[in-house]
């Protein structure tokens, strides 16, 4: 577990920045996250786009990885890496995520972009974390990958073309020998890697631990919902500065699966899971589910006693072991 804020991190070394400095940069970002950039070369091109990324959209891509890992963590508590590989880490937004979910793991970043990987390691030497930055295309799944227990891929899937995406997703399964965390943006289109890959992690022999509660087909129909969640980031004043907002935060929406392979003990997904916001009536609360047999509503009233309280408190993704099902 890292002593250190990445806030803290990327204030002292990106502080100076203004947000006329970077705003070339982050515009090319922005309309890399609308779909408008090809997808066969990196993102983060040169050392300005590396910053302009890393003060724009870093701590968001950190709070969803995060999210994802505490996911697996909770489903998987007896269970924890010893050593991580993050393809395409870029400037390592899942590797501070993993350093802030495990204490002592090992991780090595593998990207295609020197510049992102070069102010990656100053950021984790900044703040003690244990990584290695090793540059390597990810083009045809990025050849042959250090083996290690956990295998993130965040908010990379999307920067690759579709062959690129299936080897760097069987790639991510062949390395792991606990388990594989991908993360992808909260869109409809983030959603429908995230099922290609789940798909793909499955036909590898991983289990599904989260967010799914089952291993079976996702009960989504295509083109009517996707399944997302949201995680609400403290905006620093760097952050704020180059967002060119005034809020002290956002919320980053995001889609993911964590599988395990059998060997990871206690790895069992919930019964259910929150996948909306519940809505609250008088004497009741509305929640929908997804479970082992598809999307469903629950009614929780106050005659359900402890679930009720608890429903009350529940939030869009956390799990459900409650009453109140039809």
């Amino acid at each position: 577990m890292t002593s250190y804020d990445l806030r803290d991190v990327l204030a002292a070394r990106l502080g100076g920045l203004s947000a006329a400095q970077t705003s070339a940069a982050v515009d090319r970002l922005i309309a890399h996250y609308r779909g408008e950039t090809p997808t066969d070369a990196p993102v983060l091109r040169d050392r300005a786009d590396v910053v302009a990324y890393a003060a724009y959209r870093m701590p968001a891509t950190h709070a969803a990885a995060g999210a994802a890992l505490d996911a697996l963590a909770l489903r998987a508590p007896s269970w924890a890496p010893g050593s991580h590989l993050d393809i395409g880490g870029g400037t390592g937004a899942a590797t501070w995520a993993v350093a802030g979910t495990w204490s002592g793991v090992a991780s090595t970043v593998v990207d295609w972009a020197g510049p992102a990987l070069d102010l990656g390691q100053e950021l984790a030497e900044e703040a003690g974390i244990d990584a290695r930055w090793t540059r390597g295309s990810l083009k045809n799944g990025g050849g042959e990958l250090p083996h290690a227990d956990l295998v993130t891929l965040s908010y990379v899937l999307g920067e690759l073309e579709p062959g690129d995406r299936r080897a760097a997703v069987e790639a991510a399964a062949g390395a792991a020998g606990g388990a594989v965390v991908l993360v992808e943006p909260g869109t409809p289109d983030g959603y429908l890697r995230i099922r290609e890959a789940r798909d793909a992690l499955i036909a590898a022999g991983l289990r599904v631990i989260a967010p799914c509660p089952h291993s079976g087909t996702c009960p989504i129909v295509v083109g009517e919902d996707w399944c997302h969640f949201a995680v609400r980031v403290a905006r620093s004043s760097l952050h704020r500065r180059v967002k060119g907002g005034e809020l002290g935060h956002e919320d980053e929406k995001f889609s993911y699966v964590a599988a395990v392979r059998d060997g990871v003990t206690g790895g069992l997904p919930a019964r259910a899971r929150i996948v909306r916001r519940p809505r609250t009536r008088k004497g009741q609360v509305l929640l929908d589910l997804c479970d082992g047999v598809g999307l469903e509503g629950a009614t929780v009233t106050k005659r359900h006693g402890e679930a009720y309280r608890e429903a009350r408190k529940a939030e869009w993704g956390d799990t459900w072991e409650g009453a109140g099902r039809p």
